[in-house]
């Protein structure tokens, strides 16, 4: 998924925006990890057949950056 499509099929509302971008800041990720965290959730939303990213699905996306970061730090 390039920026284009990342911007067209991830929007957030403003629940899962807040989420992410406190994530962002208390986790000190930079922009990379802001887009694949957003691209994990879509995936995430996908497998459970729904439309829109929502809360759990960054929630659980960010689960995911946080264990990846940690086994490979």
């Amino acid at each position: 998924m390039n920026n284009r499509q990342v911007k067209k099929f991830c929007k957030l509302d403003e629940e899962s925006d807040a989420l992410l971008k406190q994530a962002i800041d208390e986790l000190g990720l930079s922009a990379r990890a802001y887009t694949r965290i957003l691209k994990v959730a879509r995936t995430i939303a996908d497998i459970e057949g729904v439309g829109d990213i929502n809360a759990q699905h960054i929630s659980e996306a960010i689960q995911y950056r946080s264990l990846d970061r940690s086994h490979f730090a």
